[in-house]
């Protein structure tokens, strides 16, 4: 596994808090909220204890996920699902996304209890629209299809602050 890059004392607070405990295996800030707050953080693919740890994006602003969990008890992930199977463009560009996923925790290191294994639900089924968003936000705009249309149809979480405060340098 490559070594693991700096991540400021301020960002590791900031996840903390958002969180309501210390990050695991946090590698860096992957994405970062209009308010400046780390939003969204990259993991190491194994926890110090050894435990791997699939979720490669992993989202960490609790307003963020609080307005993805209204979608996902919308319904909106069985569409998702559905449109998979019905939409041969949309499904090809979400087996991407899920290559790109692997392909990026596997220049981190490899795991071979998940190796081939994305988050997610990716490439066949939406499972946990977080993931797919927390994808969304840290590889850009058009690379998670149903990331991208998740992101999309979420309120504006920053536009009340930072989440939780923004440490001062």
């Amino acid at each position: 596994m490559s070594a693991e890059p700096l991540v400021s004392n301020a960002d590791r607070a900031a996840v903390a808090a958002q969180l309501g405990r210390p990050p695991r295996a946090i590698r860096t800030v992957a994405h970062r909220c209009p308010c400046t707050n780390p939003d969204v953080i990259e993991t190491s693919p194994r926890l110090a204890d050894g435990t791997p740890f699939p979720t490669l994006y992993y989202l960490t602003c609790p307003r963020a996920a609080s307005a993805i969990g209204t979608l996902e008890s919308s319904g909106l992930m069985r569409e998702m699902t559905e449109r998979l199977g019905t939409d041969a463009g949309l499904a090809d560009r979400y087996r991407a996304a899920h290559e790109a996923y692997l392909a990026r925790r596997e220049q981190i290191g490899h795991v071979a209890e998940i190796a081939g294994v994305s988050a997610g639900g990716m490439p066949n089924r939406v499972k946990c629209l977080h993931v797919l968003v927390g994808h969304a936000l840290a590889a850009g705009p058009g690379v998670n299809p149903l990331g991208d249309e998740a992101l999309a149809l979420l309120p504006r979480w920053w536009d009340a602050g930072p989440c939780v405060p923004l440490e001062q340098p």
